[in-house]
C-alpha cells in the first residue's frame, strides 16, 4: 500500500510549534514586498473561521487582521526546509515506512508492505504520531494502492473531521470515492485541464476513470493516462528520484528593490553559502556558476535590465568561500548602476558527485583541510542556527522576527 503525509497548513505549523503561545489564536504566514505586506502563503483554520484565504494581499486585510488579533509571522522557507528534512529523518530512522521519500517542503510519499486495513492504519496512526511528537506538526495521511489514490485519501483526510486526518481507500471503496471529488481536485489533472474536461461533461474522478483509455491518451498527455491508470488502481507513476540533482538554484525577489552593489554583493554571498550547503548535503560538487539578476518587470514606469554571466570552474568544488568568490565576480561584472533591481539568483550547475572525482594536483580548494573547515561549519549552523559561521562578505543581518499585527 502506497502511503501519503501532507503536513497541514505547514509554515504555519512550524511557527506554531515554536511559538506556541500563539495556539488558538489566528495566525498566518506571509511574505513581504515593497508595499510593506505581500500576501498570505499560510493560515491556521481560526484564521480561515474570520474569512482569510491563502493569497490574500496584506495591504488589502490589513483592517481584518488587527480587529480580529492575527499574528503574522514573516515567511522563513530555510526553517521549513530544516523541519522537512527533521519530519524525513525521523520517519526513516523509525522503519514504519519503506521507500519514504519527500515529494515537496510538506509533503511525502512511501510504502507500507500490507494489504490489510488494520494492520495498515496502525502504521499510519504511528507515523502521525511519530511526526507530532519529532516535530510538532499535525499532518494528514492517506493511504491507497497507488500514489493517485493515496493522494486522494489525504484529501479526504484533510476535508473531513470524522476521518480523524487518516483515510484509506481500499478496492471496494474506490467507486464512493472517485464519485465525490471534483475533477480538478485529482492529483495529476489540474484546474488548467479541468475546464475542457468539464466542456465535455467530466466533473468528478469517476467520470474521468470512466472513460475509454484510448479517448484520453488522445485527449490528453501521457502523464494523465498515468493519472487515468492509477485511478483504476494500476501503479504507472515513479517518482524515484535520481541520483543526485542536476543543478542546485538559490533565488529570491527583493522585499524592496535594490540599488547598493555592497548589499547585493552581501545578499549573493548568503545565497552562494545556502547552495553550497545544498551541494554537500547531496555529495556532489559543482562544476559552474551561474549568477543572474533583474529589475521589476512589473514596474513599467522603470528602466528595465536583465543579466546573466556563467563561469566555469577549473576544479569541481563544494567549498563556500570559492563559490561565493566567483559568484561575486560574476556580479560585478553583470551590475550595472542606475538600475533598481528586484531579483538575483545563483545556480550551481555540471554537478558531479563527490565520491570518486579527480581532483586537480595543484587544487587548492578541494583539500582535506578545507574540506573538513566546512563539515564543522555545516555542523556549527545546524546546531546554532543558520549563518552563524560565515564568511565576513555575508554580513550581520540579524533574522526578522515575527511580524505580530495584533499587537
Amino acid at each position: 500500500m502506497i502511503i501519503h503525509i501532507d503536513c497541514n497548513s505547514f509554515y504555519a505549523s512550524v511557527e506554531l510549534a515554536e511559538h506556541p503561545e500563539f495556539v488558538g489564536r489566528p495566525v498566518v504566514v506571509a511574505n513581504n514586498n515593497e508595499a510593506g505586506g505581500g500576501i498570505i502563503l499560510a493560515l491556521t483554520k481560526e484564521a480561515k473561521k474570520i474569512g482569510l484565504r491563502r493569497g490574500d494581499p496584506i495591504f488589502k486585510v490589513k483592517d481584518k487582521l488587527k480587529a480580529n488579533d492575527v499574528a503574522v509571522f514573516a515567511a522563513d522557507l530555510y526553517k521549513y526546509r530544516n523541519v522537512s528534512r527533521r519530519i524525513m529523518k525521523e520517519v526513516v530512522r523509525q522503519e514504519i515506512v519503506l521507500d519514504f521519500l519527500q515529494y515537496s517542503v510538506d509533503e511525502f510519499f512511501g510504502r507500507i508492505p500490507d494489504d490489510d486495513p488494520v494492520c495498515v492504519r496502525q502504521c499510519m496512526e504511528q507515523v502521525v504520531q511519530l511526526i507530532k511528537d519529532s516535530c510538532n506538526v499535525p499532518v494528514s495521511c492517506g493511504c491507497s494502492s497507488t500514489y493517485t489514490l493515496a493522494k486522494t485519501a489525504t484529501w479526504f483526510a484533510k476535508r473531513y473531521e470524522a476521518y480523524g486526518g487518516i483515510c484509506i481507500i481500499t478496492p471496494d471503496v474506490v467507486e464512493k470515492a472517485l464519485k465525490n471529488i471534483a475533477i480538478e481536485d485529482v492529483w495529476g489533472i489540474g484546474r488548467r485541464s479541468a475546464p475542457r474536461l468539464k466542456h465535455i461533461g467530466i466533473s468528478t474522478a469517476y467520470d474521468f476513470a470512466n472513460l475509454g483509455e484510448s479517448l484520453v491518451d488522445s485527449l490528453m498527455t501521457t502523464a494523465r493516462v498515468h493519472t487515468w491508470r492509477e485511478l483504476h488502481g494500476i501503479p504507472s507513476i515513479d517518482l524515484s528520484a535520481p541520483d543526485h540533482q542536476q543543478s542546485i538554484m538559490h533565488s529570491r525577489t527583493f522585499a524592496f528593490m535594490e540599488t547598493d552593489l555592497v548589499r547585493l554583493h552581501e545578499l549573493l554571498s548568503n545565497y552562494a553559502a545556502d547552495a553550497a550547503v545544498n551541494l554537500r548535503r547531496e555529495n556532489c560538487l559543482c562544476r559552474t556558476v551561474t549568477v543572474f539578476i533583474c529589475t521589476n518587470p512589473h514596474r513599467t514606469d522603470l528602466p528595465q535590465y536583465s543579466n546573466a554571466q556563467t563561469a566555469k570552474l577549473p576544479t569541481a568544488t563544494s567549498n563556500t568561500q570559492e563559490i561565493v568568490r566567483v559568484a561575486i565576480a560574476l556580479l560585478d561584472k553583470l551590475f550595472v548602476k542606475g538600475y533598481k533591481y528586484k531579483r538575483m539568483g545563483i545556480v550551481l550547475g555540471s554537478l558531479v558527485e563527490d565520491e570518486g572525482w579527480q581532483l586537480d594536483l595543484f587544487d587548492h580548494v578541494n583539500t582535506s583541510q578545507n574540506r573538513r573547515l566546512m563539515e564543522v561549519a555545516d555542523r556549527l549552523n545546524v546546531k546554532y542556527g543558520r549563518h552563524t559561521v560565515r564568511l565576513t562578505v555575508q554580513g550581520n543581518t540579524p533574522a526578522k522576527p515575527p511580524i505580530d499585527e495584533g499587537d
